[in-house]
């Protein structure tokens, strides 16, 4: 079944609340979602900032230990312009640069549906009006934590998030675990475009027609969220410092190649020494994102 959701309330935690929707597993939903500071698709601000989430749809038959599946259907800014900040992050930089930064305005961008690009339109400098490739994506998504905490859409966790990972596009499946009866899964902060790493703390942020496909993988227990695309597969970890997302991601890639694709530890292990990439998410929020991928064309045959 396909449902058309109209959201009138928004969340800036994921958390165990009430369900706007209940569906089946299998179903699709057509809905939107306001910018990162609140911003409809005519740019007024009807609740407040901070990723305001849609949500929470609950999907029948999710329970705890089960895996969420999330088909990308379609992701598409329905205004024409977004906003963004303009300087790196001072964490990003060295610490004797970081009194080298300039004060941060706000960037303007004009979003051209027709010619699927962005062009900057303030402030002005010495670039001009850079004008670069639309990329929508979702920056903060998942489902309702375990322990019934509600946790803050300004970081991530196991339940997803806000990771800002730039392979969060049309196209791509995510897998989420599932922590409350009905997985309760919310979706926002969506983005027009936005470079790796999200290291000035925003991407172009705009409101987005969003088209989504929820099903539910009985039994089937994941840690850290998993995706795949046509090319690749990867998993996601979110912590930090730096080196303990990257640890959460590989492990969770580890466990997916020997418990899905039949490869022992050894087999697993060799292929990754070789054939594994790293993707940079968030880096600028409480806890960081990192990527871990391989190309589908090494994977043995399921």
């Amino acid at each position: 079944m396909h449902h058309h959701f109209v959201p009138t309330c928004y969340h800036r935690t994921l958390g165990p609340y009430e369900p706007v929707l209940r569906i089946r597993s299998g179903d699709t939903i057509s809905t939107t979602t306001v910018d990162a500071g609140g911003g409809n698709h005519r740019g007024v601000a009807v609740t407040p900032r901070g990723n305001p989430q849609t949500g929470p749809f609950h999907v029948e038959g999710a329970e705890p230990g089960d895996t969420l599946v999330v088909q990308l259907d379609q992701i598409r800014p329905n205004r024409g312009s977004g906003w963004a900040r303009s300087v790196v992050a001072p964490s990003v930089v060295d610490p004797t640069y970081v009194k080298q930064l300039p004060d941060p305005p706000l960037a303007e961008w004009a979003i051209d549906q027709a010619a699927q690009t962005a062009t900057l339109v303030s402030p002005v400098s010495s670039l001009g009006r850079l004008t670069i490739p639309l990329e929508p994506m979702l920056g903060c998504f998942g489902v309702a934590p375990f322990r019934q905490q509600a946790i803050s859409t300004a970081t991530s966790g196991e339940h997803g998030g806000n990771m800002d990972y730039r392979g969060f596009v049309a196209g791509t499946k995510v897998y989420f675990p599932v922590f409350e009866p009905g997985a309760l899964f919310f979706l926002g902060d969506g983005h027009a475009a936005q470079g790796d790493g999200e290291i000035v703390g925003t991407g172009i942020e705009i409101s987005m027609d969003v088209t989504v496909t929820l099903s539910v993988l009985k039994g089937k227990t994941i840690v850290w969220p998993r995706g795949e695309n046509a090319e690749f597969i990867f998993t996601v970890g979110n912590a930090r410092p730096l080196d303990q997302c990257l640890q959460h991601a590989t492990t969770e890639m580890l466990r997916w190649l020997e418990q899905d694709y039949g490869l022992d530890s050894v087999g697993a292990n060799l292929l990754l020494s070789q054939c594994v990439r790293y993707d940079l998410g968030n880096m600028f929020d409480p806890a960081y994102t990192m990527v871990c991928k391989l190309a589908k064309r090494f994977l043995p045959h399921r």
